[in-house]
């Protein structure tokens, strides 16, 4: 054996090529050359290399053996090739787009190879054969043998590598083409196998540096802590929704933890494993809204340093977050729904479409549905994000829970201040119980946290506005002790409200010290209601 592998035939320097194979370790590089270096010997006439892979979604229509195709899970796509024509000399033969470019595992004989992952040798070409796809070529070139090999790495067949020569190869040449095909299948594993690492590694290098916050903020609110019947709902929601992959349009007044309950949907479901990726679309600017969603390539604009996953390719496999959805500019609208429906996204600045698999979550404190209805927002990105809409109570219809909340919220400040716990009292719970907190369980945190570092003699103290609930008192006051007045009596008070703003800032509209400012409404408005109620300013 050894002595017949010294003659290598019609190929030119094997053990060169098989040196240079071991040296390179990506795709784009390997193949090319593998290719070119078997076709630079005069009496080869186009070397073919087919890798299998799941068609694209407009192959098949374009596929010239779609009607013996077998099925369509994989089948073989062309993606190296090089060569030289005797009819067409200027011909480029490395173009990946002809005829052959896809075969079907199992038809003729390329795809036959793969199917049995059995070599396919034949010295000397019968124009009568079935698997002869082109004949005419066959004849034009001159082409009087084939050589097939399947690439097998570990029993898998990876692909085909297909030699036509215009002289018949002897035993030696064949047996150089098995070794070259089988150095050629380790190669090509051990490429994907790097590649696939590499891509894991800035994978998770761009989830570190988008969850490195989010980790520190795992439980802003304390996680669904409560036992009010209005919070009970919510969590049987999120036990309904959480396993499906229908998207959840979360509604409620800021602050009411509308993100705690995407986390604990999102950890209730078949991808937990997977990442949760928050986006605040308030707080994108609004150029910046494309490369946040969906990424860019290097150079697709002015500070584009390198290649950047946008959020929807990190969230793949996983759960987006879209906080403060109604803040999202129509124009971006449409392009969201588009990669919500087709399942498909492009980087700015890069051609080729990527597959993700996300679950949307959406939370806001507007009323979408009057926005929709407003034309301020997409009624059919509203109808796409509220397939399941669930609205969250604000805290002052769950005053039971307080206690509950600040005494989880007073142990985390504890021990992040390294103090001994916090006693809540009885007058504490009261205390916190009749203020209205506007700004829900947020509002609460900061103001356990800062009674906590206030508190240094072991004793809590709020400071919170108290005007809310004092105006209430007092409007509540007001109504029971005095008469509903008409419209009537309502204008006429106006009026002299009005007068009297007037008199006392002497006829002065505009300014910090003039009437309008008194009275709480813009100059232009004040003209308008003196010409209304017919008012002198003197």
């Amino acid at each position: 054996m050894t002595n017949e592998l010294e003659s290598t035939g019609i190929l030119g320097d094997p053990k060169q090529l098989l040196l240079e194979l071991a040296s390179l370790s990506h795709l784009t590089e390997l193949l090319p050359l593998a290719v070119q270096r078997l076709s630079d010997a005069a009496s080869v006439a186009l070397v073919r290399v087919w890798l299998t892979m799941p068609p694209m979604p407009d192959d098949c229509a374009r596929c010239r053996f779609a009607k013996e195709c077998p099925n369509r899970d994989r089948c073989l796509h062309l993606v190296a090739s090089s060569g030289r024509s005797l009819v067409a000399p200027n011909e480029n033969w490395q173009q990946l787009d002809g005829a052959f470019r896809r075969f079907p595992i199992g038809v003729r004989k390329v795809g036959q190879i793969a199917a049995t992952g059995q070599s396919l040798e034949v010295a000397s070409i019968n124009l009568d054969h079935a698997w002869v796809a082109n004949s005419d070529w066959i004849v034009a070139e001159r082409i009087t043998s084939f050589v097939g090999h399947p690439l097998i790495y570990r029993g898998e067949v990876l692909g085909v590598l297909g030699l036509f020569a215009r002289e018949e190869p002897t035993s030696a040449c064949f047996e150089w083409l098995r070794m070259i095909a089988n150095h050629l299948a380790a190669a090509i594993a051990n490429a994907r196998a790097l590649s696939e690492i590499d891509s894991l590694k800035k994978r998770l290098e761009l989830e570190n540096e988008y969850l490195r916050e989010e980790v520190q903020q795992g439980a802003a609110f304390g996680d669904l802590i409560g036992q009010a019947p209005a919070l009970q709902a919510v969590t049987r929601q999120i036990e309904l929704v959480a396993p499906t992959n229908s998207a959840v349009l979360i509604l409620g007044e800021s602050g009411t933890g509308k993100e705690v309950v995407a986390r604990e949907i999102h950890r209730h479901s078949q991808r937990a494993n997977r990442p949760l990726i928050k986006v605040n679309c308030a707080a994108i600017p609004r150029e910046l809204y494309e490369s946040e969603f969906f990424g860019h390539a290097k150079g697709a604009f002015t500070g584009a340093l390198r290649d950047r996953a946008g959020r929807f390719e990190l969230a793949d496999g996983g759960t987006l977050f879209l906080d403060e959805i109604g803040e999202i500019p129509l124009d971006l609208q449409a392009k969201l729904l588009r990669v919500l429906q087709e399942g498909e996204i492009e980087r700015i600045g890069e051609e080729r479409t990527r597959r993700i698999d996300v679950r949307v979550i959406a939370a806001t404190n507007r009323d979408l549905r009057a926005e929709s209805e407003a034309g301020r927002f997409r009624q059919d990105l509203f109808y796409r994000l509220s397939v399941f809409p669930m609205e969250l109570p604000p805290l002052r219809k769950r005053v039971e829970d307080i206690p509950l909340l600040a005494e989880h919220f007073l142990g985390r400040f504890a021990r992040q201040l390294g103090r001994s716990r916090l006693r809540l009292t009885l007058a504490n719970v009261q205390e916190l119980q009749r203020y209205d907190w506007p700004g829900n369980v947020r509002e609460l945190q900061h103001a356990l946290e800062r009674a906590s570092i206030v508190s240094t003699d072991g004793r809590l103290r709020f400071d919170f506005h108290q005007a809310s609930s004092k105006q209430r008192a007092t409007l509540s006051e007001s109504t029971t002790s005095q008469r509903v007045l008409t419209d009537e009596e309502l204008r006429a008070f106006e009026g002299k409200n009005i007068e009297a703003a007037l008199a006392q800032c002497r006829g002065k509209i505009y300014g910090p010290d003039g009437a309008a400012a008194l009275l709480g409404m813009k100059p232009t408005t004040l003209n308008s209601r003196i010409k209304a109620f017919n008012l002198k300013n003197s």
